[in-house]
C-alpha cells in the first residue's frame, strides 16, 4: 500500500477499499461495491498512466470490481476521497453534483462524481454533450434521480450558456406574463439552486501527477514483474520478446490487458487460470503508427479527419458502434486485439471489421504472420484459428475504395450500454460506374453462437443489380441460410429472424441513397417516406424545466419550508463519506456469510452433504434450518429450506468464513440431492389451471353490472400482461449481526423500510422478546420497496448464523444473488369486459386481476388489495366491478415496489379506455375526459372524494403541453415517414395515499434540546434517498432555531406537535428576554427545570375497509397528476426514442420542492423503464436469468425525454409524490402505442390490438407489421417450426393477437419486393 497526501493511491485494491477486500489498512470506502461485473459505474475510478514516448499524461475512467491490482504498476488511482473530502476542501464536482439535487440514495453519487471528474481533467471546458456521454455511455446507473439533475450538474462547467432564452432576450421562456394560465397569487418558480453559491473550477488546483511514476515510467531498465498469489501467477513481462518467450512457455496462460472479458468469466464463470500473463506496458501492443499511443476512438478519429470520407467508409462505421460498444470504463480498459480474439457472438466491432476486409498480424517465437479477419475465423473453424503460443500484434483495417460501401447496423434493448439483440456488419463492392454487385459480405451477430457469416447468399448475388429484386432474393436466402432454432439461447427467435431481414433492407437503403448520390442520373434515390429508416436515433443532451409554487414573500427568511433545500447528506453522498452497510470497519472475529441457494423450483430435499465445504481453509460452519432454535416458518415465510423447496433461489444454508471469497466458494461446494416434486408452477396461467392462490379473492362493486350490459352499444373483452419488476437498488441487501455477550442480545446494522419487522422475524427466529434486538438503520442505498419485507428473512438468516458462531456476521448479497432471492414487482393479468355507448361513454367494466406471488404471503395481499381499491383511476363507471386473486407459484415471493400494484393494475385501466376509444373511432384523451370525475363523489368502494384538483392537473397538462398542436404535428410527421412514427399520450392519476388499516399510519417522534441549544430529534421513519430527515429539520426549523442546531437520530415523524409543546414551555421565558438568543433561553429554562424533553404522536388517519360489504373509507386523502409523452419509434427495428416529457402533480404546498421534483422525476424514469426495458427473463423451470446490468437494463442518460417538464400544482391535500409517480411512466407506454396504432392504420391492420408492458423492441417491431414480419412467418411455417418460443416466460408479449392475425389477414406473396417504394397494406 502506498498513499501520497492527495490521497491518491498508487497500489489500491480496486473492489471500492471494503472491508470484505482486506482494505481496511486505507480505509477509503467511497467507491461503491454494486454489480461486480462492470455494469452500474458505483465503482468507478480514474486511472492515470504517464506515456513516456509522448511525455503525456492520460486520464481516464475504470470500473473498479474489474481491474486487477497487478495491472496498476505504475499507475495512479485516484478515488472519490482524492477529488475532495468534508474533512479537507470538497471539490466543485462534488459540491455541485450536491447542490444541484443530483444525489438521493446517494449510492451512486462517488461514480457520477468520478466520471464528470476525469472528464473535467481531461476537458476542463467541456461541451453539453461530452456531460451527457460522460454519463451516459460510461454506465453510470441511478436509479432514484431521474438523471436530470446530475447531467445538470456536469452542465455547469459548460461554457455554452445552459439556460433556455427566449428569442436570445435573455428570459426564460416560461417566465409568467400577465395572461398567463397560473393565476397571479400562484407565483411559480423555476430556480432549484443558486449559480452564484458555486465555488469556481481551478484546473491549477488538481493533484500532480506523482513524480515518482514519472520516474519509474521512463527508467529504460524494465523487467519483468512478477505476482505470486495462492493459487495463480501474475507475470508482467519487460519486452515483446520477453512476451513471446513467456507465451511459447505458457501457452494456455491468458493475455490480460483490461480483463474485461476473463474478469467477468472467473467471477461467474468459475473460470481458473494458474497463470496470467499481462503485456500491458508494452509500445508494439498499442496504436503507434497514427496517433503515439492513443486509443482507438482517438485512432479512427484522426485517420476519419486526416483521409478522405471515400477511403474511411470502414473507420467510419466502428466509430458509430464504438459509442455503443459497454461503457467508456470498460472501452478504456478492453483491447481492440483482445475484443477481436476472444470473438463473442454479440461483438459489434468484429462483423464490421470482417465486412471491411480487415486481417490480424499474429506473431510468436516462431515468426510472423497474418490471418484474414473473416467468416471462417469468426465462426472459430479450427484451420483459421490462433495457434496457442501466438499473439495479436495488430488488426489491420484496409482503406475502402470509392464504389465499396461499408456499414454496422444493430439493434439493442436499450440505445446505450446493451448488448446487440441483432447485430451486423455488410460491405458491397460495385464494378465501377455501375450497380452491378462485385462482392458482397453480410455478417451477423447474436443469431448463433459464433458470428455468422451469410456467404452462400452472398456467392447467389454476385453479378447482381442493386434493386427491389435483388433484395427480395437476398431477404429470402439468409433467412434460409441463417437459421434460429426455435429452443435457441436468448429466445425472441420470431424477432431476431425479422431484425435479420429488417436490418438487411436498412442496408440495401443505405447503399442505394450513397449510389443516388455519387450519380443522381444514374442512380435514383429512395424514396422520401423511407429517409427516415437510415438513421438511428440521435443522442440529445436532456433539457427542461421544473416549476413549483414561490415561498409567500411575507415568510419569515429564517423559514426553510418551501425552499428548495440541499438534502441533508448530499455532500457526504458526493465525497463517499456517507457510511453504508459495507462502509462499517471490520470488526473482531467477523465472519462473512455467502448463501446457498436452491436450483430446483418444486422438490424434496434427500440430502444436503456439507463435509467438502467444512475441510476449506477459514470456512467456520454451515448453517441449516437445524440450527434455527425458534420458529423456522414465521407468517409463512421460511427462513432455511427445511425438507422441501419451493423455488429456485430459496436459501437452503449459509457457509460463515474468514473472507467473503472463502464463504463463496464454500458455498460451492455442498452437494443437495433433490427429488422434484410436481406440479411445477411458474405462470400465472399454471397456477390458475392448478387453482394455486396464496389468499381469498378481493372484491369491490357498484351498480349492476351484468344488467348494465344488455344496454349498451357496444362490447369488447381483453387481456393485459404486464411482466413484473426487478428493483435494482443500487446498494445489495446488507446486514451487520452483532450478538452481544450477555442476555442473547443482538444488534442489526442493515439497510430497510421497515426496521419493526426485521427485530420481530429476528427475535421469533432466535426465540428472544423483541427487546432483546436492536435494529440500527441510518441509510440505505435505494430501496423502492424491495427492503419493506426482504431484510427480515435475510435478517433473520444472518441472526441465526450470528447466534451459532457467537460471532459478528457480515451478509452482503452479491448483484445476482440478489436479484435472486429476492424477486421484484407482481407480475400481473388483466382480463377485463367493457360495455360502452358510440360515443365513448362507459356504462360498465367487469375486471379481474391476477398477480404472481411466488411461493410465500410476503405482501402479496396488501398488493391485491391495493389493486383493487385503485382499480378506476381517475374514471367513474356507474356499474362496476373488479376482483383480484394472488397466485401461489414455485418463484421467489414477489414483494412490494414502488407504487404497490398501482403501476400494474391501472395499466390494464387505461389499456380498455383506450380500445374503447379506437373502437368508436374518438382520440383516446377524449373518451378519458368523458368518463372522468367531474364532480364531488363516492369511489366504487364508497369513499367520498373532491375531483377538483385532478381535472385541474388534467387540464393544465393538455393546456401547457401544447398537447393538441403537437399532435397534429405528429400526424403531419407520421404521413411523410413509413418507416417512423410518432405518437403521443396524456395520462390522468388519482392515487390513494395511506393504508386501510388504521393502526399503520401512526408514528411517533422524541425531541431533545440540549444546553448548548443543539436539537435531537428521534423518531422511526428511514431515510431511503427520499430525503425525509431533510424535511424533518425544515419542519423543526420553523418551530425552532435555524437548521445548523438540528440533528436527525436514526434510533427507533411527526415533530410539529412535539416542537409546539417546547416552545409553550419556552414561551414565558422567551417573552421575559424577547431580544435573547437561542442558547440564553435554553440554559434559562434548564435552570428553572423546565423539561426539554417532549414526545410527538400521531394516532393515525382513521381509515377502516370492510373487504365483507367492498366498502369503506380506506384512503386518507389522495394525490393527483397528469403526464404528458411524446415519442418515435422506428418501426423498422422496433427502438424507440422519447421526445418530451411534461408532468403535472398536485403537490399541496411542498416542504421541499428539489426533494418532491426528485421524488416525481425519479419515479417517472423508473416508471418507463418499467413498461418499455425492463425485462424479466426466466427459464421454463423457473430459473431467473435476468441477475445481472448486463442483463437486465433499467434506464440510462440517453432514456430520459430529450424535454423534460416538471411542475408542482399547489392545492389544499397533503403530499406523498415518490410512489405516486412511478404510474405517469405509462404515458410513454401508450405514447409508443399511439405510434404503433399509426404504423398499423397505414398497412391496413386492425385498429385494436394488444400491447402488454413492457413495450419492448421486441413487441414494438412485431406489432408493426410488414412485409418482414410476414416473410419471417411464412419461412417459420415452410420450415415447419414455430416462430417464436417465449423466453421471457412472464408475459413478455401474449402473442394471442398474432394468433388472431392469421385469421384477419392473408399472407403476401412476397417472391419480390418490386413494390417496396409503395408497399401495400395486408388485406
Amino acid at each position: 500500500w502506498y498513499k501520497t497526501q492527495e490521497n491518491m493511491l498508487l497500489v489500491i485494491s480496486m473492489q471500492g477499499g471494503k472491508c470484505r477486500n482486506q482494505s481496511s489498512l486505507v480505509r477509503l470506502t467511497g467507491t461503491k461495491y454494486s454489480c461486480g461485473g462492470g455494469g452500474c459505474g458505483a465503482c468507478t475510478v480514474m486511472v492515470s498512466r504517464y506515456n513516456s514516448t509522448t511525455k503525456a499524461i492520460h486520464h481516464y475512467p475504470a470500473t473498479a470490481c474489474l481491474v486487477p491490482i497487478c495491472s496498476l504498476y505504475g499507475a495512479a488511482v485516484t478515488t472519490v476521497e482524492g477529488v475532495g473530502s468534508i474533512k479537507t476542501r470538497i471539490h466543485p464536482v462534488q459540491e455541485r453534483l450536491a447542490k444541484c439535487h443530483g444525489t438521493q440514495c446517494g449510492f451512486c453519487s462517488p461514480g457520477m462524481v468520478m466520471s464528470i471528474y476525469t472528464l473535467l481533467r481531461n476537458h476542463p471546458e467541456p461541451a453539453p454533450e461530452q456531460i451527457t456521454k460522460a454519463l451516459g455511455v460510461e454506465r453510470n446507473l441511478c436509479h432514484c434521480t431521474g438523471y436530470r439533475p446530475i447531467v445538470e450538474s456536469g452542465k455547469t462547467f459548460c461554457v455554452e450558456s445552459t439556460v433556455c432564452e427566449l428569442k436570445g432576450s435573455g428570459k426564460c421562456c416560461m417566465d409568467q406574463e400577465d395572461g398567463s394560465l397560473v393565476n397571479r397569487w400562484e407565483k411559480m418558480c423555476t430556480k432549484l439552486y443558486d449559480e452564484d453559491e458555486f465555488q469556481p473550477l481551478d484546473p491549477s488546483q488538481e493533484p500532480i501527477f506523482p513524480p515518482e511514476l514519472i520516474r519509474m515510467a521512463e527508467d529504460p531498465n524494465k523487467r519483468r514483474l512478477t505476482f505470486q498469489g495462492e493459487r495463480t501467477t501474475w507475470i508482467t513481462p519487460a519486452t515483446l520478446n520477453d512476451l513471446l518467450e513467456l507465451k511459447a512457455n505458457f501457452p494456455k496462460a491468458p493475455l490480460v490487458m483490461g480483463n474485461t472479458e476473463l474478469g467477468p468469466s472467473i467471477k461467474f464463470k468459475n473460470e481458473f487460470h494458474p497463470v496470467f500473463i499481462s503485456p500491458l506496458g508494452l509500445p508494439e501492443l498499442h496504436f503507434v503508427n497514427t496517433t503515439d499511443d492513443a486509443q482507438l476512438n482517438d485512432a479512427l478519429h484522426f485517420i476519419v479527419s486526416e483521409q478522405p470520407k471515400e477511403k474511411t467508409k470502414t473507420y467510419r462505421a466502428l466509430l458509430k458502434h464504438l459509442r455503443t460498444l459497454a461503457g467508456a470504463q470498460i472501452r478504456n480498459m478492453a483491447t481492440l486485439g483482445g475484443h477481436v480474439v476472444s470473438r463473442p457472438n454479440f461483438s459489434d466491432l468484429n462483423p464490421i471489421l470482417a465486412a471491411g476486409n480487415a486481417a490480424i498480424n499474429l506473431i510468436s517465437k516462431e515468426g510472423q504472420r497474418q490471418i484474414p479477419l473473416n467468416g471462417p475465423f469468426l465462426e472459430r473453424s479450427p484451420e483459421a484459428d490462433l495457434k496457442s503460443e501466438e499473439i495479436v500484434s495488430s488488426v489491420y483495417i484496409p482503406y475502402s475504395t470509392q464504389w465499396h460501401f461499408v456499414f454496422g447496423l444493430r439493434m439493442a434493448q436499450r440505445q446505450e450500454n446493451a448488448f446487440a439483440i441483432v447485430n451486423a456488419g455488410m460491405s458491397v463492392k460495385f464494378e465501377d460506374g455501375t450497380n452491378t454487385i462485385k462482392k458482397l459480405q453480410m455478417f451477423y451477430g447474436s443469431v448463433g453462437p459464433t458470428t455468422v457469416s451469410a456467404s452462400q447468399t452472398c456467392k447467389q448475388l454476385i453479378g447482381r443489380q442493386w434493386d427491389d429484386q435483388m433484395l427480395s432474393d437476398a431477404c429470402r436466402w439468409v433467412l434460409d441460410e441463417i437459421y434460429i432454432p426455435p429452443a435457441a439461447e436468448g429466445g425472441m427467435v420470431e424477432y431476431r429472424r425479422t431484425l435479420i431481414i429488417s436490418l438487411l433492407f436498412k442496408f440495401y437503403l443505405k447503399v442505394r441513397r450513397g449510389l443516388n448520390q455519387m450519380d443522381p442520373q444514374k442512380f435514383p434515390d429512395i424514396p422520401e417516406k423511407f429517409m427516415s429508416a437510415l438513421e438511428d436515433f440521435p443522442i440529445e443532451t436532456p433539457q427542461g424545466i421544473q416549476m413549483f409554487q414561490c415561498v409567500d414573500p411575507h415568510q419569515p427568511p429564517q423559514d426553510p419550508v418551501g425552499h428548495p433545500v440541499m438534502h441533508q447528506s448530499a455532500i457526504k453522498h458526493t465525497t463517499g463519506e456517507a457510511v453504508y452497510i459495507d462502509d462499517m470497519p471490520c470488526i473482531d472475529q467477523e465472519l462473512f456469510l455467502a448463501p446457498i441457494t436452491s436450483t430446483r423450483a418444486h422438490a424434496k430435499i434427500i440430502s444436503i452433504d456439507i463435509s467438502e465445504a467444512l475441510a476449506l481453509p477459514g470456512v467456520v460452519d454451515v448453517i441449516t434450518a437445524e440450527d434455527v432454535p425458534g420458529d423456522n416458518n414465521y407468517q409463512g415465510e421460511i427462513f432455511y429450506a427445511q425438507n422441501e423447496v419451493i423455488c429456485v433461489g430459496q436459501i437452503v444454508g449459509t457457509v460463515a468464513a474468514d473472507t467473503y471469497a472463502h464463504a463463496r466458494e464454500a458455498a460451492k461446494k455442498v452437494k443437495i440431492a433433490y427429488e422434484d416434486i410436481e406440479p411445477r408452477i411458474i405462470t400465472i396461467e399454471q397456477a390458475l389451471k392448478h387453482n394455486s392462490f396464496l389468499f381469498d379473492e378481493k372484491k369491490i362493486e357498484q351498480g349492476n353490472v351484468e344488467q348494465a350490459f344488455k344496454y349498451v352499444d357496444q362490447i369488447i373483452e381483453g387481456e393485459v400482461h404486464v411482466e413484473g419488476q426487478e428493483h435494482f437498488y443500487m446498494e445489495t441487501s446488507s446486514i451487520l449481526a452483532l450478538p452481544k455477550e450477555e442476555d442473547k442480545e443482538m444488534v442489526l446494522h442493515l439497510g430497510t423500510q421497515y426496521p419493526t419487522r426485521v427485530q420481530e422475524y429476528v427475535a421469533a427466529a432466535l426465540n428472544v422478546p423483541r427487546n432483546r434486538i436492536a435494529c440500527r438503520m441510518k441509510r440505505t442505498g435505494g430501496a423502492f420497496g424491495g427492503k419493506v419485507a426482504k431484510p427480515a428473512v435475510l435478517g433473520a438468516v444472518s441472526a441465526v448464523a450470528a447466534n451459532k458462531t457467537g460471532r459478528p456476521i457480515r451478509f452482503i448479497l452479491e448483484r445476482g444473488d440478489d436479484m435472486l432471492i429476492t424477486a421484484g414487482r407482481h407480475p400481473l393479468l388483466g382480463k377485463y369486459k367493457i360495455g360502452f355507448m358510440n360515443n365513448g361513454v362507459i356504462k360498465a367494466a367487469d375486471v379481474e386481476y391476477y398477480v404472481n406471488g411466488g411461493c410465500t404471503p410476503d405482501e402479496s395481499e396488501m398488493v391485491v388489495e391495493f389493486i383493487v381499491l385503485k382499480s378506476e383511476n381517475a374514471y367513474y363507471i356507474p356499474n362496476f366491478r373488479c376482483r383480484g386473486r394472488a397466485c401461489k407459484t414455485n418463484l421467489p415471493s414477489n414483494t412490494a415496489f414502488r407504487g404497490f400494484g398501482f403501476p400494474q393494475g391501472t395499466v390494464v385501466v387505461e389499456a380498455y379506455i383506450t380500445a374503447v376509444a379506437s373502437q368508436c373511432n374518438l382520440p383516446p384523451e377524449e373518451v378519458k375526459e368523458i368518463n372522468m370525475y367531474k364532480r364531488i363523489s363516492k369511489t366504487a368502494f364508497k369513499q367520498t372524494f373532491n375531483p377538483e384538483p385532478l381535472r385541474r392537473c388534467w387540464k393544465e397538462c393538455l393546456e401547457k403541453s401544447s398537447f393538441y398542436t403537437r399532435k397534429l404535428a405528429a400526424e403531419e410527421f407520421n404521413k411523410k415517414n413509413y418507416w417512423k412514427k410518432r405518437g403521443l399520450a396524456i395520462v390522468p392519476m388519482k392515487f390513494c395515499i395511506g393504508i386501510p388499516t388504521a393502526y399503520y399510519n401512526q408514528a411517533a417522534t422524541l425531541v431533545h434540546i440540549y444546553l448548548d441549544g443543539s436539537v435531537l430529534v428521534t423518531h422511526g421513519g428511514c431515510e431511503l434517498g427520499q430525503g425525509l430527515y431533510t424535511k424533518m429539520i425544515q419542519v423543526r426549523s420553523r418551530s425552532f432555531e435555524p437548521m445548523k442546531y438540528i440533528h436527525i437520530s436514526y434510533e427507533p415523524w411527526l415533530p410539529k406537535n412535539a416542537c409546539q409543546t417546547l416552545m409553550a414551555r419556552l414561551h414565558p421565558i422567551i417573552r421575559k428576554n424577547p431580544k435573547g438568543k437561542w442558547e440564553d433561553w435554553i440554559a434559562k429554562a434548564f435552570e428553572k427545570s423546565i423539561s426539554l424533553s417532549a414526545t410527538g404522536y400521531f394516532k393515525g388517519y382513521q381509515t377502516n375497509m370492510d373487504w365483507e360489504k367492498g366498502e369503506g373509507n380506506a384512503y386518507p386523502y389522495y394525490v393527483y397528476g397528469a403526464a404528458c409523452s411524446e415519442v418515435e419509434v422506428n418501426c423498422l427495428t422496433g427502438a424507440h426514442k422519447l421526445l418530451r416529457t411534461d408532468i403535472f402533480m398536485d403537490a399541496a404546498f411542498s416542504i421541499n420542492p428539489a426533494l418532491d421534483i426528485g421524488q416525481v422525476e425519479g419515479a417517472f424514469i423508473q416508471g418507463m423503464g418499467f413498461y418499455t426495458i425492463e425485462e424479466l427473463k426466466y427459464s421454463p423451470e423457473g430459473v431467473l436469468y435476468s441477475r445481472s446490468p448486463d442483463d437486465y437494463k433499467i434506464p440510462t442518460v440517453t432514456e430520459i425525454p430529450e424535454e423534460f417538464y416538471v411542475t408542482l400544482v399547489r392545492s389544499q391535500n397533503p403530499i406523498g409524490l415518490g410512489e405516486a409517480g412511478m404510474f405517469l411512466g405509462s404515458s410513454v407506454l401508450f405514447a409508443i402505442y399511439d405510434a404503433v396504432a399509426a404504423a398499423r392504420r397505414e398497412r391496413g391492420l386492425a385498429k385494436t390490438f394488444v400491447l402488454s408492458s413492457p413495450a419492448t423492441p421486441e413487441m414494438i417491431r412485431m406489432t408493426c407489421v410488414d412485409q418482414f414480419t410476414d416473410m419471417e412467418r411464412l419461412f417459420s411455417k415452410e420450415k415447419g417450426s414455430p416462430g417464436h418460443v417465449s423466453y421471457s416466460i412472464f408475459f413478455c408479449v401474449s402473442y394471442s393477437e398474432r394468433r388472431q392475425r392469421e385469421t384477419e389477414s392473408v399472407f403476401k406473396c412476397l417472391d419480390s419486393f418490386n413494390n417496396l417504394d409503395c408497399p401495400e397494406p395486408n388485406p
